[in-house]
């Protein structure tokens, strides 16, 4: 079994999320990275360190999903990696997956929100990580084939059920949600949200203060734009597939250098990374409650956890927030 956590875990200060009564540390850990279907160089043993030094670094909230691996490789690893840990020390951690998407066998992405589908998917996630329930229930993308209330039903069962603690959804317009809660109530929205990605601040945002939800936001580096490692004269591979967002080409890449070459002068200031500067603008920002860092190498998750223990002055976000205007 793992000891407990070591400092500076230990002195991560935990948030409310929403009205679940749950209490997440503001880093959580992306665990798509470590499916290995769009990253590079994974394998078990650092995916396995990865999770266990996002534990022993105060991170407490996984967010993983069914489809996160042809064959919910991530959730299996999840599982494998709370295992090593006492029942005290797993019952500190707030566990989060999500139903309505697959594989099929030839490769292509599906979307399958039908109550069967739901019931079937949460049933084999509770295997795979080995837990009693899902504290954190997502639906992962609504399906057009599927009304939404018929989702929603299900979800309802699930909660009835005991089998999930509370639900969330992601990549619902406010629309689709309102239509969600008539069949069963929200208490987490997962959205892009980031310096380049600020959309919700006008309407998501607002919208789940009004109804008490959290926002849990992914994407706080931009596929890694923002992590300070891409920088002018960058080469990408022909085939990588992050050339299809604009923010990676002409105007926009340039606009992100500018802001990149603004957050070093405060990692500078502070003898950080510039990682460490952008994720904690990000949990600092009203109305994020925590962000979503993908990691698959134990020394990512660890410098991403290290925001937790910045110290950023209000006068010094202020400034990043004059920036970004």
């Amino acid at each position: 079994m793992k000891d407990q956590p070591q400092s500076p875990g230990n002195q991560v200060t935990r948030r409310l999320l929403g009205s679940t009564g749950l209490e997440v540390s503001p880093v959580a850990m992306g665990c798509w990275p470590i499916a290995g279907m769009t990253s590079i160089g994974v394998n078990d043993a650092d995916s396995l360190a990865t999770l266990h030094a996002a534990i022993d670094s105060g991170i407490n909230f996984f967010d993983s999903a069914y489809g996160y691996g042809a064959n919910g490789e991530s959730e299996c690893l999840l599982g494998k990696a709370l295992a090593d840990y006492t029942a005290s020390q797993r019952r500190e951690l707030v566990i989060a997956s999500k139903a309505g998407m697959h594989w099929e066998p030839d490769g292509a992405r599906k979307f399958d929100a039908s109550p069967d589908r739901i019931a079937s998917q949460c049933d084999e996630s509770l295997k795979r990580i080995g837990v009693d329930q899902i504290d954190v229930y997502y639906l992962h993308a609504p399906d057009p084939a599927v009304p939404l209330q018929d989702s929603a039903g299900a979800f309802s069962d699930l909660l009835q059920q005991g089998k999930i603690g509370c639900v969330g959804v992601s990549n619902l317009s406010i629309e689709q949600m309102e239509m969600f809660m008539t069949e069963c109530p929200i208490s987490v929205v997962q959205p892009p949200f980031n310096m380049l990605q600020q959309q919700i601040r006008i309407d998501l945002i607002p919208w789940c203060q009004r109804h008490d939800i959290a926002v849990v936001s992914y994407w706080p580096l931009m596929k890694g734009l923002l992590a300070g490692a891409i920088r002018r004269g960058h080469t990408f591979a022909g085939n990588d597939k992050r050339l299809t967002y604009d923010v990676f080409k002409g105007a926009a890449f340039e606009q992100a250098q500018g802001l990149l070459d603004d957050v070093d002068t405060i990692a500078v200031r502070h003898a950080v990374s510039v990682v460490e500067v952008v994720v904690n603008w990000t949990f600092n920002q009203p109305g994020i409650t925590a962000c979503l860092c993908g990691a698959k190498r134990d020394w990512q998750i660890k410098q991403s956890a290290s925001a937790m223990q910045l110290k950023l002055g209000q006068d010094e976000l202020d400034w990043i927030d004059r920036k970004l205007v």
